[in-house]
């Protein structure tokens, strides 16, 4: 009889609020259960504006998974994205007491949680870890060293921090909301899992979650995060393009985006023209689409320039063979993967998510990695609090140990 593990996850975005129940089985098989989706209200300029609007958003979206899924959600791991997120590498090191014997599982937490020791100041918290890399006396570097042998071990992680308030803030909001955090994953990183090849995290990939309020990068080299960062330009900003220069309400700027908007203008025939919602009197006026979709390249080329200005800042530019994997809801803007490519001379696609065999067709899409590698991260990687409230089983079972040490806390990105 297969045994099943169940996980939450939820996913707090600009515009909507997504909570997931999965599970797997011990022959690997990954489904999602269950889900609930609502329109975001209380966010603003990329983070929370009003706390009582989030937390009824996400009461009304665990609500709406609890149904659909048949479990009550007690825990749940909740992705983070924003500006004030910062990221660093450090090293570590370590003496084995007795060479006679093999690395240990608890060799290799201590010499992370060496790794893992920074400065930072108090306005700022420790969000996650990644483990890098290893090294036995000092050589070249190895996957996992437990159960090897040397007397020095090293260990390189990516440690990624942001503002204790922007932390706190949301926490207040999940908790207030009845779901206990068991930890936030910057939302990068979790597209990252559910959209990328290993042949891509080998070779060298930038993944580029482009949201409504923020575009967050994660990159890869050799198997392991190498850096991820935040910028404050994304989808959003598309839309308030179109407001200001067009002299549209919001909602009809975001419907001209979404039904006739492309990222290259010359995809876009001259003579076409739509009529819109405007400003003024009379209350509709008509332009021609060209016209949108040169205002949209506009900001598209900017969005991709502060990219490219990270990706030379920390060298990494030349080092990403496998180039660009494009997600978030922008990201299915026609011709931006086109753009992208063009504009920083790289490879580029768009991301899936791809790793569940059992998902809901809306999920399948770039909107939505960011929700399917949480809730990833969630079945295999972290701990989950689900109550079971069919009548087969009306038992509390809490699915895992509570409170891993720092080795589990990353272990599913070791480096291949």
């Amino acid at each position: 009889m297969k045994q099943k593990h169940a996980a939450a996850a939820i996913d707090l975005g600009a515009t909507k609020t997504t909570v997931l129940v999965g599970s797997s089985d011990t022959e690997g098989q990954t489904n999602v259960e269950g889900f609930g989706m609502v329109e975001s209200t209380g966010f603003q300029n990329g983070g929370i504006g009003d706390i009582q609007k989030v937390r009824a958003g996400i009461q009304e979206a665990t609500r709406l998974a609890e149904e659909s899924s048949g479990t009550r959600i007690l825990s749940a791991i909740v992705g983070i994205a924003g500006e004030h997120l910062r990221s660093q590498n450090e090293r570590g090191i370590i003496t084995i007491a007795d060479r006679n014997y093999p690395i240990t599982e608890e060799d290799r937490e201590r010499v992370l949680e060496m790794a893992g020791q920074i400065n930072i100041s108090t306005s700022q918290q420790i969000i996650h870890m990644l483990p890098r890399k290893f090294w036995i006396e000092g050589t070249e570097h190895v996957a996992d060293p437990v159960g090897m042998y040397g007397t020095r071990l090293d260990a390189e992680t990516h440690i990624i921090v942001g503002a204790a308030s922007s932390i706190e803030n949301l926490r207040l909001c999940v908790e207030g909301a009845g779901v206990k955090v068991d930890g936030f994953l910057p939302e990068s990183v979790a597209a990252a899992k559910s959209a990328l090849t290993d042949e891509e995290r080998m070779q060298g990939v930038a993944l580029i979650d482009i949201g409504a309020s923020t575009s967050s990068i994660c990159i890869y080299e050799e198997g392991a995060v190498s850096h991820s960062a935040s910028l404050a330009l994304a989808g959003e900003h598309l839309t308030r393009d179109l407001t200001q220069v067009l002299r549209c309400p919001w909602e009809s700027a975001e419907q001209l985006k979404k039904t006739y908007g492309v990222a290259v203008s010359s995809m876009t025939p001259l003579e076409e023209t739509v009529e819109i919602q405007a400003f003024g009197n009379p209350p509709e006026k008509t332009i021609q689409t060209r016209h949108v979709a040169e205002i949209l390249q506009a900001r598209c080329e900017e969005i991709l320039q502060e990219i490219e200005v990270e990706l030379r800042r920390t060298k990494t530019l030349e080092r990403i063979a496998a180039g660009l994997v494009l997600t978030g809801g922008t990201s299915s803007l026609e011709g931006l993967c086109q753009l992208a490519s063009q504009k920083l001379r790289l490879p580029a696609r768009i991301g899936y998510p791809t790793r569940f065999e059992n998902i809901p067709e809306q999920f399948g899409s770039p909107p939505f990695a960011t929700s399917i590698g949480l809730l990833e991260y969630a079945l295999h990687e972290s701990n989950l609090s689900i109550q079971n409230t069919t009548k087969q089983h009306s038992s509390n079972i809490a699915w895992g140990g509570v409170g891993r040490r720092l080795r589990d806390f990353g272990k599913g990105f070791l480096p291949q």
